[in-house]
């Protein structure tokens, strides 16, 4: 028998890791309207991220490459650390930026 005719599946990846890669994919491209925040629980950070990302957006794009700049950072981090470095960090320690 062939090897190659029944391969072992890779394994399924875990809850912790589809969240830390769904806020970071989330970060990096919807950052500057705070949903990666809304989707980590960060109701307040999420709201400034927003106003500043819409308000901004009306106004002179300042504050929304800021927030967009913050949002680019943070998906990054996320996308970088560990599973158990992500989840002690963000899901149960709670630590809103950065």
């Amino acid at each position: 028998m062939d090897n190659n005719e029944n391969p072992t599946p890779a394994p399924a990846p875990s809850s912790d890791e589809k969240q830390k890669i769904v806020a970071g994919l989330l970060a990096i491209f919807l950052g500057w309207l705070g949903i990666h925040k809304f989707y980590l629980g960060y109701q307040k950070e999420a709201i400034i991220m927003l106003c500043c990302g819409v308000l901004g957006f009306i106004i002179c794009a300042i504050p929304t490459t800021v927030v967009s700049v913050i949002g680019l950072i943070e998906g990054i981090l996320y996308l970088t650390k560990s599973d158990a470095d992500f989840k002690a960090t963000y899901v149960d320690n709670k630590k809103p930026w950065f």
